[in-house]
């Protein structure tokens, strides 16, 4: 096959030729979009699931389809590096411009300036307060209580786009690096728009652990939020991936290629993506058969090890790694924390430190109280194949400081 016609995309947050097994939270999203832009409360969406699901492409799919119905929208991605709320405070003064312009009603969108003025100038944002030319607005967004502050603009910005008859979606990528306090102060926000029936919408995805933090943050926030879980496709849907771009390009598969393409991948997103992108550019003739497959599979394997999971390997420590191990020894998740335990020789107590780092570096998650799981799919094979024996890694776990 021809590489430059490849159909496949195995790239992080690109769309694919084809996004199958998303319609129904597609369509329901813009249903959301428009009841919202009509002055109607709805609650906000949470898409969560595991890496490579396609959360990133189901993001972006909202956000276009928020901006082709009339919204002003802030797309931000949350890290562990950068403050998110110096993100969020960019993001929103871009909003306030898009607001403040000679062609609508201002008056509003000046006092919302004022209040974003308030807003930066507390938290020590020098830089985006001296672009703003107003004074700031007393007692509005100058308390020192984020969850205050943070609710003032935001009502301040929904009565702006309310009074010139649009809408606004803050779209947030990664949520489950936001602090405990950012995420208090966003639900408590979002809440308050909500009894106001202001034009503000906010969707964020985020690993499974989200749940957990935005509940724990606030006792209502699953009242407030629509919670998608997002998964591997189904093998129909998995089988659609593969097949539709393809006969695009008039290549077929054999059924025995694709039921193995499905196998390897576990019908995740990417990894049906990248699987498939390699098997396309290795056939070269259609249709497309198992052993071209077969052929490439460790290709793409060492791929994934060398690029995908080993970037996410490298950032652990040696306790983190044989913790790590430990539960790949285990099989396919979730597993008991104390079946780790056993595995590693050790007792739950001494584990804590390297477990609740790697959920804080989202590499493991809790899905119920005492197991845990990975949240890159398929990693507990990866660790098997670069450790096939963990025992010296409890020596280096050992002299870890």
């Amino acid at each position: 096959m021809e590489p430059a016609k490849n159909p496949y995309v195995p790239t992080a947050g690109a769309p694919p030729a084809v996004l199958v097994g998303r319609e129904p939270l597609i369509d329901g999203f813009r249903t959301t979009l428009a009841r919202v832009m009509a002055g109607r409360a709805e609650q906000s969406v949470i898409p969560y699931g595991l890496r490579g699901v396609g959360k990133t492409v189901l993001l972006n799919s909202f956000v276009a389809d928020a901006k082709r119905a009339g919204y002003i929208v802030a797309y931000l991605e949350a890290d562990e590096q950068r403050p998110f709320l110096h993100k969020l405070a960019i993001e929103l003064q871009s909003i306030l411009f898009s607001l403040d312009t000679p062609a609508r009603v201002n008056e509003l969108a000046k006092r919302a300036m004022r209040v974003f003025k308030s807003f930066t100038l507390r938290l020590g944002f020098d830089g985006l307060s001296a672009s703003i030319g107003v004074e700031p607005e007393r007692g509005l967004g100058d308390s020192g209580d984020l969850q205050l502050d943070l609710t003032a603009l935001l009502v301040s910005i929904g009565e702006t786009a309310r009074a010139q008859e649009t809408a606004v979606l803050i779209a947030v990528d990664e949520a489950q690096y936001l602090l405990e306090a950012e995420l208090s102060s966003v639900i408590m926000a979002m809440h308050r728009v909500n009894q106001l029936s202001l034009p503000v919408l906010f969707v964020a995805t985020g690993l499974p652990q989200i749940l957990q933090r935005l509940g724990e943050a606030k006792s209502y926030a699953e009242r407030l939020f629509n919670f998608c879980p997002i998964g591997a496709l189904s093998k129909s849907e998995a089988r659609e991936a593969i097949v539709a771009p393809a006969k695009m390009e008039r290549v077929a598969y054999t059924p025995s290629a694709v039921a193995r393409i499905i196998a390897v991948s576990g019908g995740y997103p990417f990894f049906v993506q990248l699987f498939a992108y390699d098997v396309w550019n290795a056939a070269s003739a259609s249709p497309i058969d198992v052993d071209v497959v077969n052929a490439i599979e460790p290709v793409t394997l060492s791929k994934l090890d060398n690029g995908f999971f080993s970037v996410r390997y490298r950032r652990c420590s040696p306790r983190e790694r044989f913790y790590l191990r430990a539960m790949a020894e285990l099989g396919a998740g979730p597993y008991s924390s104390q079946e780790v335990a056993d595995v590693a020789a050790s007792t739950q107590r001494q584990l804590g430190p390297p477990r609740d780092s790697l959920i804080k570096k989202g590499m493991i998650y809790s899905p119920e109280h005492g197991r845990i799981d990975f949240t890159v799919p398929l990693f507990d094979a990866f660790m098997r194949r670069i450790e096939p024996d963990f025992t010296p890694m409890r020596q280096a776990a050992a002299e870890d400081p």
